[in-house]
């Protein structure tokens, strides 16, 4: 019996998918599950008439393999990962390859690429977005860490990848935990993507006062425009779904978001960099006050709610909301493209952001119309610091700004919380003023923490102290360990 060309380990719902994926791309795939009535359930049914054979033990699984053998782990991220390698490696040789399919920290991901390859084999951590749908026809994928096996998994990746204009939406995103931190930075995009496309919702439904079915089209209608995106087309379609009764399926939904830790990692790595990431930090931020859920209707009977009917024209404020969704939008994915600069910068990633924007045209939850833009700002300027630099982005915020800043003001008027949306623009405002307030800041903590200020008036580098009260002397913060 011929050898198979990979395996799979881990039979939740993505990872059976990509093995059906795997086989309809004409490779021979063997699974292996922890639980082996899972695996043998998954012969018998979504596998039965493949190619796909199951292994009862990971050495079953290895041996079936051709070499150098290819095994994509599809198991929960942290410790199961490193558990499955510990299980793997006596069975494996030198030049076989580990590729991490799941959502893995990359800094877990750094780790065993570097132990692997002191064993003479090759780990890949591998972000893949897409859910379900995509796993099964088309995800995207950012595969990264050693380079050396990229040549012996790429086929198979960009086979099984989503394509736009006929490019895979996979490409070899770095070394390290690059692929993961792709990953990463891209499921924070996810998460302000979605609270935008919420509050915009909530602005229409409470502040404007409008019925769902009309909030729906609006949803339809932004689709078809610049606005086009997966997650924009998913909301028209939730808003559109009713009960067995008629009722809206939303109207059931207990208001309390989940999350499983890629957008509060985001915002970690952020915070580590010193990137003001404040659009994805307040998008974590409301899915944690939404899980307040019992505090938040206790303070409802306490505080009143704002009954600040809108009485403007509704159609001027949806079409202001739309730019408003549109220039929030902009700077999410500026934020999240300064993130991942400053990420190549201090682990020493060769990132290509062009490629990344091709990755995530297709497959992927984010994938929007505007990512061919991002692809040919890259392209016009290799060193461009900030996607608001761009003259297309740049342009697109100016006409889009009067919009933005009166649905802002529209939220704050009617009591509807915007965090995000108010956070971009706090940061638009800030990122494009010349001259901040931080010279005050600088002050104080001179004053009370003789922490040094360095003067516009010297050359950059020099730290002056001032002794504001008289009494403090000339001693300053850095002249101690302390």
């Amino acid at each position: 019996m011929a050898k198979a060309d990979i395996g799979l380990v881990g039979l939740a719902v993505m990872g059976q998918n990509l093995a059906l994926n795997m086989n309809d791309h004409d490779f021979r795939v063997v699974v292996y599950n922890r639980t082996t009535a899972r695996m043998r359930e998954f012969i018998r049914g979504p596998a039965a008439g493949t190619r796909i054979v199951g292994a009862e033990t990971l050495e079953a699984l290895v041996e079936s393999l051709e070499r150098p053998r290819r095994i994509l782990l599809m198991v929960r991220a942290g410790k199961a990962v490193d558990a499955v390698v510990d299980a793997l490696l006596p069975f494996l040789e030198p030049g076989d390859i580990i590729i991490d399919g799941g959502n893995s920290r990359y800094t877990d991901t750094e780790r065993r690429v570097a132990r692997l390859k002191g064993l003479g084999m090759h780990f890949v951590g591998c972000g893949i977005s897409g859910g379900e749908e995509g796993a099964r026809h088309g995800p995207a994928i950012m595969p990264g860490g050693d380079e050396a096996a990229w040549p012996a998994i790429r086929s198979l990746l960009q086979d099984i990848a989503a394509r736009v204009d006929d490019v895979p939406c996979c490409q070899w995103i770095g070394s390290g935990g690059a692929g993961h931190y792709v990953k990463m930075v891209h499921n924070g995009i996810e998460y302000g993507d979605m609270q935008l496309i919420a509050e915009a919702y909530q602005l229409m439904r409470e502040g404007l006062g409008m019925e769902l079915d009309a909030i729906q089209k609006v949803f339809s209608r932004w689709n078809q425009g610049r606005l086009n995106s997966y997650l924009i087309e998913i909301t028209a379609d939730i808003l559109a779904y009713r009960e067995a009764d008629g009722s809206p399926l939303i109207d059931h939904i207990l208001d309390s978001a989940g999350q499983k830790g890629t957008g509060k990692w985001t915002g970690i790595s952020a915070l580590d960099l010193g990137v003001p990431l404040t659009l994805i930090a307040e998008a974590v931020f409301a899915r944690c006050l939404s899980a307040l859920k019992d505090q938040r209707l206790e303070a409802e009977g306490i505080f009143d709610l704002s009954e600040n009917p809108y009485h403007g024209d509704v159609q001027t404020a949806v079409d202001a909301l739309g730019q408003a969704l549109y220039a929030s939008k902009i700077v999410s994915y500026a934020q999240g493209y300064m993130l991942m600069q400053e990420a190549a910068k201090e682990y020493a990633w060769e990132l290509h952001y062009g490629d990344i924007a091709l990755v995530w045209r297709g497959g992927c939850i984010i994938r929007s119309r505007f990512l061919n833009n991002i692809k040919e700002a890259y392209d016009n300027h290799a060193g461009l610091q900030n996607l608001l630099l761009d003259g297309y982005f740049a342009g697109q915020v100016r006409e889009t700004q009067a919009g933005w800043r009166r649905t802002c003001a529209l939220g704050i008027e009617t009591g509807i919380p915007l965090p995000a949306m108010t956070s971009a623009l706090a940061f638009f405002d800030g990122y494009h003023r010349g001259r901040l307030p931080a010279n005050l800041i600088q002050a104080q903590r001179d004053y009370f923490g003789a922490h040094t200020y360095e003067r516009l008036d010297r050359p950059r580098g020099e730290h002056f102290h001032t002794d504001w009260t008289g009494e403090g002397g000339d001693a300053t913060s850095g002249q101690y360990d302390a």
